[in-house]
C-alpha cells in the first residue's frame, strides 16, 4: 500500500511559500508515494493546484492529512495543524526551535518524527538539502532588488549626453551566502561593491566577486570561524575596533545590506543610528536579519522605515518576495533528504534516528525530544 505524502498549506501569516513543486510531485510519485497537496497550498507561489494535479498530486484536506505518513510544511506546524496529524507521521520543515521548547516538546507528545531542515549539516553529500543556502542565496538577492527600488537611483555608472550618472556605492555587512550573492548582485547591476566578514575565508571569496574586503585584521579576526563554517560571536573589543572602521565606511555609501545572523542568538547589532545618522539623505539600509531582533537599529520587521532620513527596509522573509524560485529550491531540498530514506527494493520510507543526516536535524521522535540541544527540555503532557 501506498505511504502518502502530504503537502500543507502554509498557515503563518505572511507565507508565500509552498514545499512542494510540480517537479518534485512527479519524483515523489515515482518514488511510490501516494502524493496529496492541500487546495490552494502553492496559490501563492503562483503554482495552481492544476499543476500539482498535472503532475500527478491528488488536491485534499484534513481527511487525508489525518493519515499522512509524511508531512511536507515550510514553516513548524502550530499546535492547532498538530491536532490534525497522526501519531508517528514524518514532519519535515524549517522549524525555528530556539526558544520555543513548549512547541518542540508538543511536537514529541503528539508523536511526530519532526525534521528541522536548518539543521542539514554542511558537509558534501548534503548541500542539495540545505535549506539555509538556498533560502539565503535568494534573500541575498532580492536584498539588492529591495535595495534598488528603494534608492529610487540607476545603480550603474552611465555617461549620457545629458551627464553622467555616477555609480552607487553598495556595502554588504557579512560574507555568507546571502552577502556573497547580494555582491553578486549589485556587481552585475553595476554598483561599487565593498563588503566585510569576521571570518578570514570570506576575503578571498568577496575579491573573487569583484568587491573591497573591509575588516580589522587582528589575531581574533584570523580565528573568528565555528567548525560547521558558520561565524561566531566576537568579543567586545573586536566589535569596537570593527564598529570604528565600519563607522567611517558607512557613512560613504549609498545602499548598506546586512546579512549577519548567528544561530540560536539574537541578531548581533551592527548598524547604530549614528551611523545611520551619519549616511546622505536617501541612502538605504536593508536588514536581513529583522526577524531575529535585526541588525540595523531602527529597522522594522516587517516594515520600511525612515531614520534621519535614510530609508531602513525591513521586510521579514525575503525569500518569500520571490516565492515561485524559494519554493521550487526549497522542494527540491526537501526530495533530496526524504529519497535517502527511501527503500530502493520496497519503496518504503522509514526513520533511522541513528543516520547521520537524520541525527543531525531529527527534533523529536518516539515520544521524546531528541535532538541533543534540546533533549533536556521536559514534554508536557495533557492534562
Amino acid at each position: 500500500m501506498s505511504q502518502i505524502l502530504y503537502v500543507a498549506k502554509e498557515t503563518q501569516g505572511g507565507e508565500t511559500r509552498v514545499a512542494a513543486s510540480p517537479e518534485t510531485v512527479k519524483k515523489f510519485t515515482a518514488l511510490g508515494f501516494k502524493v496529496v497537496v492541500e487546495a490552494g497550498a502553492g496559490d501563492a507561489s503562483r503554482i495552481p493546484d492544476a499543476e500539482f494535479e498535472k503532475a500527478g498530486a491528488s488536491i485534499g484536506g484534513s481527511a487525508d492529512l489525518a493519515n499522512a505518513d509524511v508531512v511536507l510544511k515550510v514553516r513548524r506546524p502550530s499546535g492547532n495543524e498538530m491536532t490534525g496529524y497522526k501519531a508517528g507521521a514524518a514532519v519535515f520543515a524549517t522549524m525555528d526551535p530556539y526558544g520555543q521548547a513548549e512547541a518542540v516538546a508538543a511536537m514529541a507528545a503528539a508523536g511526530l518524527s519532526a525534521f528541522a531542515m536548518e539543521f542539514m549539516p554542511r558537509i558534501t553529500r548534503a548541500q542539495s538539502m540545505d535549506v539555509l543556502s538556498s533560502q539565503a542565496n535568494l534573500a541575498g538577492y532580492q536584498a539588492v532588488i529591495e535595495a534598488a527600488h528603494a534608492y529610487g537611483r540607476a545603480l550603474p555608472m552611465m555617461m549620457t549626453a545629458a551627464g553622467t550618472v555616477p555609480a552607487a556605492k553598495v556595502f554588504v555587512m557579512g560574507a555568507g551566502v546571502a552577502g556573497l550573492q547580494a555582491i553578486a548582485t549589485a556587481r552585475r547591476l553595476g554598483a561599487v561593491v565593498s563588503a566585510n566578514d569576521v571570518r578570514p575565508a570570506a576575503k578571498e571569496q568577496v575579491a573573487s566577486l569583484g568587491a573591497k574586503f573591509i575588516a580589522v585584521e587582528d589575531d581574533e579576526f584570523k580565528a573568528a570561524e565555528t567548525a560547521g563554517g558558520y561565524a561566531k560571536e566576537m568579543s567586545d573589543a573586536y566589535k569596537a575596533k570593527q564598529a570604528a572602521l565600519v563607522a567611517d565606511h558607512i557613512a560613504k555609501q549609498d545602499i548598506v545590506i546586512t546579512t549577519a545572523l548567528i544561530p540560536g542568538r539574537p541578531a548581533p547589532r551592527l548598524v547604530s543610528r549614528e551611523m545611520l545618522s551619519a549616511m546622505r539623505p536617501g541612502s538605504v539600509v536593508v536588514d536581513l536579519a529583522v526577524e531575529r531582533g535585526g541588525n540595523v537599529e531602527g529597522s522594522v520587521a516587517g516594515e520600511i522605515a525612515t531614520v534621519d532620513g535614510v530609508t531602513v527596509v525591513g521586510y521579514a522573509n525575503l525569500p518569500g518576495r520571490i516565492a515561485a524560485s524559494a519554493s521550487a529550491l526549497y522542494a527540491k531540498n526537501l526530495l533530496t533528504f526524504i529519497e535517502t530514506m527511501i527503500d530502493k527494493e520496497s519503496k518504503q520510507f522509514a526513520v533511522n534516528p541513528d543516520e547521520e543526516l537524520s541525527k543531525a536535524t531529527l527534533l523529536t521522535h518516539g515520544g521524546a525530544v531528541v535532538h541533543p540541544q534540546f533533549a533536556a527540555q521536559p514534554v508536557k503532557e495533557d492534562k
